[in-house]
């Protein structure tokens, strides 16, 4: 059992520690769900920031305070329901003393403590004192009211929808999009006496119902009350159903008992990952990361029934739980291969959902951008097929044919033009034809209907990003025995080589007739976020975008040596512009060592790439580099947009010493482990242990290794390698020793 003896805690985690459950002292030991720190992030750089999520594992109930960020000095009412990460909340949750009723009251807040599993709080100057737990689908609160010669009330708003007065229990739905509702339930363990629905801000008792924007409810309860208790429960399917969620796991009103299992949950899951060593901080910083991983997809099964955006109905879910709000553009590099790891059984069960929604969108075309109100199309290229395809590589469960058909058609039939859904289109066409998206000239109008006029095309990051998921549609193809699609989609992985311009050694867009975008320049040439181009990310970014093959990236460039030096250029290569004119056109390149963007999800794998080219020891001084520059134990701790494990996935892989640069392959690149031991409980129960002898912030450098007892000089492994348990022996030291794996037979996997 993982346990850490302190005797301090540090300023930063008396700041957030506490909570409805019971808590470390000083003198006490720390569990593992103690080192999260929900608050890492809740100030962004620039764009969005992390939000101090409250979440049992992957769970349907999702909440945190309704805000901008940290700085906000108000918060809106009380959280009810998040329905989409960190995007949208439904319902509102009001307590109020006084005269002045309205759907929602801003409040002050102070003395706000919040763990994974609870939060507390107080209200209005103080004057209110707030408890919060929570279950899958249902949650409890606390209400102390402090005000003596005040009237009490609670008002329950939807903000667009209907709802249900009751004296034993409000009802209603939020509409979340066309054919999504969420559903609410929630009842009041002390006797309201008078009920009704707000109206010009009076309460009408002799109303009951009411729908519309801000449509809300009002208990008011006996003059002196001093304490509220409130539990709910939620649903995709009705509000009767979202009683019987709430009757199914929340028998009292015990606030601090449900915030005890949520504790317990929250241990059991985190205890897969045991470390010892390291720095305090730097334990709080991989624990936080890794609650992040548990943010999406959630699931949406209740009673063995689930509501599907993706056709508008309910379906039996037959055993097999349906998961949704994966934003796989972010995932498939990092969050679904550590799941993987980890717990085999639910990514398995993720496939299969994207199965089921790709049968119930009528067209079988694989989903992109999953949510809770269906498939958003958003960004570029459909990865869903990577994650199919590492899941084949290392021996999952899965309907290869039926993930085939859907990935091909997803590919094939439905255009390549991103944030878009619409049948494929002669951009598509050209594609096939040439290899590559065509870019436009300068003053060269849009003539695809398809393209929205602020996503563009992105042709260089559509041809990239369709090359690796062509690469994995040839595996698929390969395991079913397709031989000839396998031999076309193989061809077609290659299709980067189509737009890799070898006088500037970058990847460079060229129009329908062949001919080189002229002038450019890869930092800036774009338009806002580069999208003319790329997408979100400049040509520096997009040159390394090639992670199904990085010895033929290696040999585009002109061999190692320079390939290198082309690496080595990226982390150095200023910005070229003052902070404020780069990041007013690249906002979401943020996080920035040269032209390296930290805060971006195609850069995580750019700094393992030195592995392929015989200098390993420069990946173990970037990883360390990066992660004790952007990733920290602060409320500006994350260096970008982190999506929901889409960012904090590479952080718990680089703190314990190694990476999927190519999912698809089942292999992971060494790098540099923080920790001098790390276990991770594998999903068969087996330990893969990572042994780093002599960890330190200066001992970031392989001196040599062994694996399961034999030495190792190559800077990668195998799945099959550590599958069933197996153990990694590092000798670090604070010099690099630059033979370890540079041999030319040490290189990680790739196509060529």
């Amino acid at each position: 059992m993982f346990k850490f003896r302190h005797l301090i805690f540090s300023l930063a985690l008396a700041s957030f520690l506490g909570g409805c459950g019971p808590m470390p002292s000083a003198d006490m030991e720390k569990d593992h769900v103690d080192y999260v720190n929900p608050y890492i992030g809740n100030i962004s750089h620039l764009l969005v920031p992390t939000f101090p999520t409250v979440q049992l594992p992957n769970s349907m109930l999702r909440v945190y305070p309704e805000r901008s960020d940290y700085t906000s000095e108000r918060v809106n009412g009380l959280p009810v329901v998040v329905t989409n990460h960190r995007e949208r909340s439904a319902f509102n949750l009001t307590p109020y003393q006084g005269d002045d009723l309205k759907p929602v009251h801003s409040y002050t807040y102070d003395k706000e403590k919040l763990t994974p599993y609870s939060f507390e709080v107080e209200l209005d100057d103080n004057n209110m004192a707030v408890k919060y737990a929570l279950s899958h689908q249902s949650a409890i609160y606390n209400i102390e009211f402090r005000q003596e010669d005040k009237p009490v009330y609670v008002m329950v708003n939807t903000r667009m929808g209907a709802i249900h007065a009751d004296a034993k229990g409000i009802s209603g739905y939020q509409q979340l999009s066309d054919n999504t509702n969420i559903y609410l339930y929630i009842e009041p363990e002390q006797s309201p006496v008078q009920t009704g629905i707000l109206a010009d801000g009076k309460i009408v008792d002799t109303q009951v119902d009411a729908e519309g924007r801000n449509a809300c409810a009002v208990w008011r309860f006996a003059d002196g009350t001093r304490q509220v208790n409130l539990r709910y429960g939620i649903s995709f399917i009705s509000a009767e159903q979202a009683k019987k969620n709430l009757e199914r796991e929340q028998k009292d009103y015990n606030v601090d008992a449900l915030a005890q299992i949520g504790r317990d949950v929250w241990n059991k899951t985190l205890s897969r990952i045991d470390v010892e060593g390291g720095t305090e901080d730097e334990k709080t910083v991989l624990y936080s990361s890794y609650y992040r991983t548990f943010e999406r997809p959630i699931c949406m099964s209740e009673d063995g029934r689930y509501f599907s955006a993706f056709d508008g109905k309910i379906h039996e879910d037959n055993g097999v739980p349906f998961y949704t709000d994966d934003w796989i553009w972010d995932t498939y590099r990092a969050a679904h291969p550590l799941r993987l790891l980890i717990d085999q059984k639910m990514e398995e069960d993720i496939i299969d959902s994207y199965l089921r929604m790709a049968e119930q969108m009528g067209n079988m075309w694989m989903p992109t951008f999953p949510e809770v109100t269906g498939d958003t199309r958003r960004m570029n290229s459909n990865h869903a097929v990577v994650t199919v395809a590492d899941a084949l590589a290392k021996g999952l469960e899965l309907d290869l044919a039926k993930a085939y058909e859907a990935c091909q058609k997803g590919i094939e039939e439905k255009t390549l033009v991103p944030w878009s859904d619409a049948p494929a289109g002669w951009l598509d066409k050209f594609y096939r034809e040439h290899g590559y998206i065509p870019a436009l000239q300068a003053g060269e109008k849009e003539n695809d209907p398809n393209v929205t006029p602020w996503e563009k095309r992105q042709p260089i990051a559509v041809t990239l990003g369709t090359a690796y998921d062509q690469w994995c549609l040839h595996l698929l193809a390969t395991a079913l025995g397709k031989t000839e699609e396998a031999a076309y989609y193989l061809e077609c992985a290659r299709n980067y080589r189509n737009v890799f311009r070898a006088e500037t050694g970058f990847f460079h867009p060229k129009d329908k007739d062949g001919k080189w975008i002229e002038p450019f320049d890869y930092r800036f040439s774009g338009g806002m976020g580069a999208r003319d181009f790329y997408g979100e990310n400049n040509g520096w970014v997009y040159r390394w975008d090639v992670p199904h093959n990085v010895a033929d990236l290696v040999a585009l460039m002109g061999g190692k040596e320079q390939f290198v030096a082309n690496l080595d250029q990226t982390f150095t290569e200023p910005l070229g512009r003052s902070k404020f004119s780069f990041y007013a056109q690249l906002p979401d390149h943020t996080g920035n060592v040269g032209q390296f963007s930290m805060a971006n999800e195609p850069s995580l794998h750019i700094p393992y790439l030195y592995n392929y080219a015989g200098q390993p020891w420069k990946t173990q001084k970037r990883i360390r580099q990066m992660l004790k520059t952007w990733f920290r134990n602060d409320l500006m701790g994350v260096p970008g947009d982190e999506d929901g494990g889409g960012m904090t996935s590479f952080v718990v892989f680089s703190s314990l010493g190694f990476y999927p640069v190519t999912p698809g392959s089942p292999s992971y690149n060494i790098g540099s482990p923080i920790f001098t031991n790390a276990k991770i409980t594998l999903s068969n129960g087996k330990i893969f242990e990572i042994e780093a002898i002599g960890a330190s912030e200066d001992n970031k450098y392989i001196q040599s290794a062994t694996l399961n007892g034999k030495e190792w000089n190559k800077p990668w492994f195998e799945h099959d390698d550590i599958k069933n348990g197996a153990k990694l022996v590092l000798v670090m030291g604070d010099k690099p020793n630059k033979a370890w794996g540079s041999d030319e037979g040490a290189v990680p996997p790739s196509i060529d």
